[in-house]
């Protein structure tokens, strides 16, 4: 199936963070099939690899780098592989980011006697957990934009793509550190937009909705793969009563950055959610 939708990035650099993931991966392999050369990023160095050697291997452009999106010299040093072997950034997707359970609470709702019980409250959420979430997934987003953006002042057709969430116009229960942290992804990919309005620089997100990925599928089925309690209550508030398919964030994502196409859009965030952020339970 192609992925590219009959758009031409050809000539492109594109670079791609937490691309070693089930959807920045797939992100990676469309813009290669559209004919952007990809610099592949990832923490996981042979999960790039190995999203890289595909690409390669369906006769496209990739290559992998190790890069940790919380440390500028790894960055740093990344973008001077990155010019020197395919050339300078055109486009920037800001993939990397996720979770994690020590920012989480155990129960949905604070009870009484919660404090003295054996769960995990608000009140006992992990300050360095609550930190990781919120520094992956925000200044994980802005210092690759510091870095990468830097290529793109002044030259035509240039783009940033961030990647909000859902949560981010309205929070899931359990996880008020990623919610938080979606939010100020959507707040900042606007606050960015208008900064680089003038020098050519469009800055948009998407924000999915529900698909299942190799962080979630835990939280969303049992071993023997029966749906869990979250999930039934997920798929009750998504219109569309399903999850998301991985594919079907393509369309927007090649959408936003074909300048033909969107050259006049600039500080949006697209939900791709199945109606979740639109519908009220009623």
């Amino acid at each position: 199936m192609s992925l590219s939708f009959g758009t031409d990035l050809s000539g492109k650099v594109a670079v791609v963070t937490g691309a070693g993931g089930v959807l920045c991966g797939m992100f990676a392999k469309t813009l290669a099939e559209a004919g952007a050369k990809v610099a592949v990023l990832d923490l996981n160095e042979s999960a790039a690899e190995g999203i890289a050697a595909s690409i390669n291997e369906a006769g496209y452009k990739a290559k992998a780098y190790k890069a940790n999106v919380l440390e500028r010299a790894s960055l740093e040093e990344v973008h001077a592989k990155v010019l020197a072997e395919l050339g300078p950034c055109d486009i920037l997707i800001n993939g990397a980011g996720g979770n994690n359970a020590r920012a989480n609470t155990d129960k949905e709702y604070f009870e009484m006697g919660d404090i003295e019980a054996d769960t995990k409250s608000f009140f006992d959420l992990d300050q360095s957990g609550v930190e990781f979430v919120f520094n992956l997934n925000f200044l994980g987003t802005l210092l690759p934009c510091q870095i990468f953006a830097k290529d793109m002042i002044g030259r035509e057709g240039c783009s940033i793509l961030n990647i909000s969430s859902m949560n981010a116009f309205t929070p899931l229960t359990k996880i008020p550190a990623y919610s938080g942290a979606k939010a100020a992804i959507s707040n900042f990919t606007q606050w960015l937009a208008v900064h680089f309005s003038k020098v050519g620089i469009r800055v948009n997100a998407i924000a999915p909705g529900f698909f299942v990925t190799a962080q979630n599928v835990k939280l969303l089925f049992n071993e023997d793969g029966s749906p869990t309690p979250r999930t039934n209550k997920i798929l009750s508030a998504t219109p569309m009563g399903r999850f998301g398919e991985a594919e079907e964030l393509n369309g927007a994502l090649l959408f936003l950055l074909n300048h033909a196409a969107a050259g006049f859009i600039t500080g949006v965030v697209l939900p791709i959610d199945g109606g979740f952020s639109a519908y009220s339970g009623v």
